[in-house]
């Protein structure tokens, strides 16, 4: 029992751990760390509340006029499969804010743990990706509008974009394989059990994790910032516009990707430096950090349709002449209601 428990502290890298811990006795740090989880848990909920909500709506909203109501193009064709990996992804915090509410207990089963875990990372990597691939095809258009006239297909993004999902799932698998339920003093817990073996787990734990960081966070940032410099140097140099609102924009994108990610990726990185075994501050510190941090990088899933689709001009004029459509549809309804009414009566 205590391995397992230990096992536990080993592997969740969350909060959760105080929890095991207090059973076999901890000291005073691990002590107050469970006395600030109630704090802890509620702000997680709030966040993931609002994070479900924004997302969804968000999302959805494009999901609906990117489908229905724009022309396919490459960009219609980026933004949609962005949403698409947004909205699943903001979708599934649904468990998550029951997990919490329900003190870390995970009701769903082993398949679900599972299936949780691998569509909530082949979303997150299909949103960096797309992201990415976003800033690569505004470069090319810029600096290659030629080439773009003859090349630059749906088709061809349609492609991109499903190579963009398989690698996605392809990086996901990692983490749905060491997924696993353990059940502690009748609870049970949604875990990463990388193995038996404690050498074993923490050498996988740190390839996952330096992988993440490398794959997730160093070259789609690196493909970002360079992409995004190139443009801005282009158009400087050929008074391409004399607005401010696109480097506004750029700016932007690259800062709300850097403040959501690094720290969750610092954070990740700082936990492999901790020996799980050992007592302090800095071992609680990291875990709620960490907590916080993830709960940051999920809300950079909320703000993508509005950096990259509500800021953009063929989107607001589909919603507002959509919207303007509505109720000019419903008013004439009512008109033609009132007018045969009184033809009626007539």
């Amino acid at each position: 029992m205590k391995y397992l428990l230990a096992n536990v502290t080993l592997l969740t890298g969350t909060i959760i751990t105080s929890i095991t811990n207090s059973l076999n006795g901890t000291a005073s740090p691990e002590k107050r760390v469970k006395r600030m989880q109630p704090i802890v848990q509620e702000i997680s909920i709030a966040v993931y509340i609002v994070a479900f909500l924004l997302g969804t709506t968000g999302n959805g909203l494009v999901i609906f006029f990117t489908t229905f109501r724009m022309k396919k193009t490459v960009s219609v064709v980026w933004f949609l499969n962005l949403a698409i990996a947004d909205f699943i992804f903001t979708f599934l915090l649904i468990f998550r804010i029951i997990r919490i509410a329900m003190n870390y207990h995970w009701p769903f089963g082993r398949f679900m743990c599972n299936l949780d875990v691998a569509i909530f990372y082949i979303n997150l990597f299909a949103s960096l990706f797309l992201i990415t691939i976003i800033s690569i095809d505004r470069l090319i258009s810029v600096k290659f509008p030629v080439w773009c006239q003859n090349h630059r297909t749906p088709r061809l993004a349609s492609i991109v974009t499903l190579v963009v999902w398989v690698l996605a799932l392809i990086l996901s698998l990692p983490y749905s394989m060491f997924m696993d339920t353990t059940k502690v003093e009748n609870v049970v817990y949604c875990l990463s059990n990388y193995s038996n073996d404690r050498d074993v787990a923490m050498s996988r734990n740190s390839a996952v994790t330096i992988t993440r960081f490398i794959v997730g966070f160093v070259l789609p940032l690196t493909v970002i910032v360079l992409c995004y410099t190139v443009i801005l140097s282009y158009i400087r140099r050929n008074y391409l516009t004399k607005s401010s609102k696109p480097l506004k924009i750029i700016a932007a994108v690259i800062i709300l990707f850097f403040v959501c990610w690094f720290p969750y990726h610092v954070f990740s990185l700082l936990g492999l430096s901790i020996k799980y075994r050992s007592k302090g501050n800095f071992r609680n510190v990291v875990r709620i950090g960490m907590h916080y941090c993830k709960i940051l990088a999920i809300m950079h899933s909320c703000v993508n349709p509005i950096l990259y689709v509500f800021v953009g001009r063929d989107f607001k004029e589909k919603f507002r002449s959509s919207i303007q459509s509505a109720f000019e549809k419903a008013f004439l309804e009512e008109r033609s209601k009132q007018v045969s009414s009184v033809q009626v009566n007539l």
